[in-house]
């Protein structure tokens, strides 16, 4: 109390309070961020948020679900949407978020790349980043399937049916996955349990490592230049800010990230209220049917690069069946962002704009990754069926390349 009879006024005692304790110090004094680095840092801090509503409107959702197949359909569309007091609400929210947070996953996934971000010294931050891609996209699917519409059913039973593709165990493994021959009472509540529990956990305590990994080292910046830190806090500490080149964490790049987070906040919440129907797509408002199998099964938008990657091989290649095949590539799509830090030879850090030949095959690998995404929601019949096959191959050859083009590209810049 006589700290705050001291204090001018609520304001300061509350700033000398947060002084005063470590982790508050530790991050006005001990933490810089590069100065020249643009909104694209705020992806971070904004996948956090959405994360935190995901997970508030999933409680409220949570408290009227039924994970039941004869009452998880009615339970969602009914009882939450029609009778439960702003359900629409909650669900929208849940629905919206879960399809823009991976907008913006895929933001901060790119920018990493573009950026050099998973450079030698920040393999843990890029392969925590990718672990929580993947636990994300475990949730989304988990979550997809809870409101037991007929596409919540069909998309299960086919992404349950390629563990049936592992040697040996495949098939025990499905089972196991399902725990029953089919998509059943006891797929749903397995995946309800991931879904409002495991998965949400792991989450947590990775997001936690993720943000301690960017400690060690620091971030880069926009140019990829190296400098002293310490020597520009100092700088900065000595009042000559606008000659240093970095800035505190607290308040200057936490106050950016806050700008950011509210504007996206606005759009968000327009989505919510208006456009939210991009979310939900029509054939899941039909109930689960076994019997009855929709003309065409697809996943959600954040799905369709890989799954287009999985079906891409429709034929037997030197022997190996298409179905192989496309389990193969599937699985090296998943698999082979994690080992970009070892793939890229090139020790230059710099953005992709100014690097002679990764900036070709950065943007030739998003152009594939459209072209994937577009094709996936197509029906893979004659031309399309083509396309992705010759998409799904270019990917693939984009990543067995990259070693060499990055090699090459070290080369010629240690010849200059």
């Amino acid at each position: 109390m006589a700290e705050f009879e001291k204090a001018n006024s609520v304001g300061e005692w509350f700033d000398q309070r947060l002084n005063t304790t470590s982790f508050w110090r530790v991050m006005m004094t001990e933490y810089w961020i590069p100065k020249n680095i643009n909104f694209l840092w705020a992806m971070g801090a904004l996948l956090a948020t959405l994360f935190t509503l995901l997970l508030v409107s999933g409680i409220f959702l949570l408290m009227y679900y039924k994970p039941d197949v004869n009452m998880a359909f009615d339970s969602v569309n009914y009882t939450i949407m029609q009778e439960v007091a702003y359900g629409w609400l909650f669900r929208n929210i849940h629905g919206v978020g879960a399809s823009v947070v991976f907008l913006v996953i895929y933001i901060h996934m790119f920018t990493g790349i573009y950026y050099g971000s998973y450079k030698k010294g920040r393999e843990m931050i890029w392969i925590s980043g990718m672990l929580l891609f993947v636990l994300f996209s475990a949730e989304g699917f988990s979550g997809y399937m809870l409101p037991w519409g007929q596409m919540s059913y069909w998309a299960a039973y086919v992404i349950t049916e390629i563990f049936g593709g592992i040697p040996f165990i495949g098939d025990e493994l499905v089972i196991w996955i399902r725990g029953n021959f089919y998509v059943s009472d006891s797929t749903l509540t397995r995946f309800f349990m991931l879904h409002v529990l495991l998965i949400p956990l792991v989450i947590l305590g990775t997001i936690v490592f993720h943000f301690y990994t960017l400690r060690f080292p620091h971030v880069n910046n926009e140019e990829g230049e190296f400098f002293d830190y310490k020597e520009e806090a100092e700088k900065y500490k000595s009042g000559d800010k606008a000659n240093a080149k970095v800035i505190s964490f607290w308040p200057d790049f936490l106050s950016k990230d806050f700008m950011v987070i509210s504007l996206f906040m606005i759009f968000f919440f327009y989505l919510v209220f208006y456009h939210n129907a991009f979310a939900m797509d029509p054939v899941n408002f039909d109930k689960a049917d076994g019997l009855k199998t929709p003309a065409h099964i697809y996943p959600e938008w954040y799905f369709l690069w890989s799954y287009e990657v999985l079906r891409g091989f429709f034929f037997e290649i030197a022997g190996i069946s298409g179905k192989d095949l496309g389990l193969i590539a599937f699985g090296f799509a998943q698999a082979i962002f994690f080992v970009l830090p070892w793939l890229d030879k090139s020790p230059m850090v710099k953005p992709a704009n100014q690097r002679p030949l990764f900036k070709w095959w950065f943007w030739l690998m998003m152009a594939d990754l459209f072209v994937l995404t577009i094709f996936g929601k197509l029906p893979p019949t004659g031309a399309n069926a083509w396309v992705g096959f010759y998409a799904s191959i270019t990917f693939i050859v984009l990543f067995v390349s990259l070693p060499f083009i990055t090699k090459l590209e070290a080369k010629k810049a240690g010849g200059n």
